[in-house]
């Protein structure tokens, strides 16, 4: 019976899509917010500003998401062109150089030759664009669903801190706000490896020495200059 199998690969670009999106969320939102906090800005300048960053931020990251796939894509389509007019042109050295692929990976000459055989006549492109240039379905780029994921994500990390604003005092959120943001951080740095079936504790603590960083830098300017940063 055949025996079905799942890997952590297949899922890698949703994945860091969706990780980078909640993770900028949450730390650009509660360092943007702790600035301005630290700034001595009223309740409703802070939460104004963090809503701000809010919209800002997930359409930047959706647009950013967008055109950086889309150029990876742009040169995936690029590469097959080039294999498919190669193909047409000379398909003898195209076989020689597919059987020297799997030469190179282990088999002996005869059944390498036999493999490139087959998988020319059953799709030349497609064994090509496998063994040659390492495009397959599981790693295909998708800039829509890039996009939509990172601007999703994003929009629900950046809610978090925000939340913190709507439920405490001005006058608490300087603890409160950095508290919650690396406690968020280092859930989604843990459930992140977790997915990907890496450290927990790695993860976390990943994540939450560079969110740690970068809202005392911010804070630390709100402070020092008194304006809203």
């Amino acid at each position: 019976m055949p025996h079905p199998e799942t890997h952590k690969i297949q899922h890698i670009g949703l994945l860091r899509a969706a990780v980078l999106g909640a993770n900028d969320g949450i730390l650009s939102t509660a360092s943007l917010l702790l600035g301005v906090v630290a700034a001595g800005a009223g309740t409703q300048t802070i939460l104004m500003t963090g809503v701000a960053g809010l919209v800002a931020g997930a359409m930047s990251m959706a647009a950013g998401e967008y055109v950086s796939v889309s150029s990876q894509t742009d040169t995936e389509h690029a590469d097959l062109a080039i294999e498919r007019r190669e193909l047409a042109d000379d398909p003898e050295y195209e076989l020689a150089e597919l059987a020297g692929i799997y030469r190179e990976r282990g088999l002996d000459a005869e059944l390498a030759q036999q493999v490139a055989v087959q998988l020319t006549a059953h799709d030349a492109l497609a064994a090509h664009a496998r063994d040659e240039l390492g495009l397959t379905d599981e790693m295909q780029a998708r800039p829509v669903q890039a996009a939509l994921s990172s601007a999703l994500t994003f929009s629900v990390g950046a809610f978090l801190p925000l939340l913190m604003v709507l439920l405490f005092p001005a006058q608490l959120l300087l603890y409160v706000i950095p508290a919650s943001a690396l406690f968020f951080l280092m859930l989604l740095g843990g459930l992140a490896a977790y997915a990907g079936g890496a450290s927990v504790a790695k993860g976390a603590y990943r994540v939450a020495f560079w969110g740690a960083l970068a809202m005392g830098l911010t804070a630390a300017v709100g402070s020092l200059f008194g304006v809203s940063v």
